[in-house]
């Protein structure tokens, strides 16, 4: 065989195994509803700079939080404005970081009081708007935006805030580890169960890709994590794990459905196409955000919070 002839097998050879690697992962993707590859690379990204704002300085994983609930803020308000709601991307945000700047300066009373506080801003702030004519919002239309903005603060920022609470407390980075830890499990086992077994459909209106052997792969893979951080990195006993694993499975599925109904709702397919692979920062936080309040309510039971 000639030199150019072994160039032409060798390059018919790389573009059959390049097809082959497109088809598969066209394949997976239909399935999951992702691209798998960059969702595995934006997802070691980003769990990378979290490694390192949690266990490097507590101040930079709470500003680290604060980022994360103002793009997802930006991202819900832009969602609800598809829909013809008209949620202020500046007021809903100035909102969302009072309730994170209460929840890290004066803990859980604050963020209560921040909740109020941003909440009376953002209401006023689209008050405001709606006496602008360079906006002509029909009048009926207001109460709905504000109600469209207090739930944007309520589901963002409010819910994230635990997380600041959970940080804040004695050996707190541990806890918020082993929160997000467990969420990835769920997704990681609901996504392998999902793709290899998946038959039978858990909320097909709802979630279509979502099924219940996924689910049981998740609960797998959770209780399994939950266990072993709760023994090596908590220093709880093993049924802690079992009740974290077990909480986190309820409300990362149940986030995800929630955040799905959302977007079902309003009419969109992502919150943005920020991340590759995993669509807006919403997208990646709507497991976290329950699963927050349900972590940090185990770490209160038990005295650590």
């Amino acid at each position: 065989m000639t030199h150019p002839e072994k160039r032409d097998d060798l390059r018919a050879h790389l573009e059959s195994r390049r097809a082959q690697l497109e088809a598969t992962n066209a394949k997976i993707e239909a399935r999951a509803g992702r691209n798998l590859f960059f969702a595995v690379g934006s997802g070691l990204l980003f769990g990378a700079v979290f490694l390192v704002s949690l266990f490097v300085l507590k101040q930079v994983f709470v500003a680290l939080v604060a980022v994360l609930v103002s793009v997802a803020l930006v991202e819900l308000a832009g969602a609800f404005r598809v829909a013809g709601r008209r949620v202020p991307r500046v007021g809903v945000v100035l909102g969302g970081l009072t309730i994170v700047g209460g929840a890290y300066f004066w803990g859980s009373a604050g963020m209560l009081v921040g909740l109020f506080a941003g909440s009376a801003l953002l209401t006023i702030w689209r008050l405001i708007e709606g006496l602008m004519p360079r906006y002509e919002t029909p009048p009926r239309t207001l109460v709905r935006d504000v109600f469209s903005g207090l739930f944007t603060l309520v589901y963002v920022a409010f819910l994230a805030s635990f997380a600041v609470l959970l940080v804040e407390a004695e050996d707190g980075q541990w806890w918020v580890f082993a929160l997000v830890l467990v969420v990835v499990s769920v997704d990681v086992g609901a996504y392998a169960a999902g793709v290899t077994l998946g038959k039978h459909k858990m909320t097909p209106r709802i979630s279509p890709n979502k099924t219940w052997e996924g689910f049981a792969g998740a609960a797998v893979v959770a209780m399994a994590a939950g266990i072993i951080v709760s023994i090596t990195a908590l220093d709880q006993p093993w049924w802690v794990g079992a009740v974290l694993g077990a909480v986190v499975l309820l409300t990362a599925t149940g986030g995800d459905l929630t955040e799905s109904l959302i977007k079902r709702n309003l009419g969109v397919k992502d919150m943005s196409s920020w991340i590759p692979g995993h669509g807006g920062f919403l997208d990646r936080l709507d497991s976290v955000l329950p699963s927050a309040v349900g972590v940090y309510g185990i770490a209160l039971a038990l005295g650590a919070a």
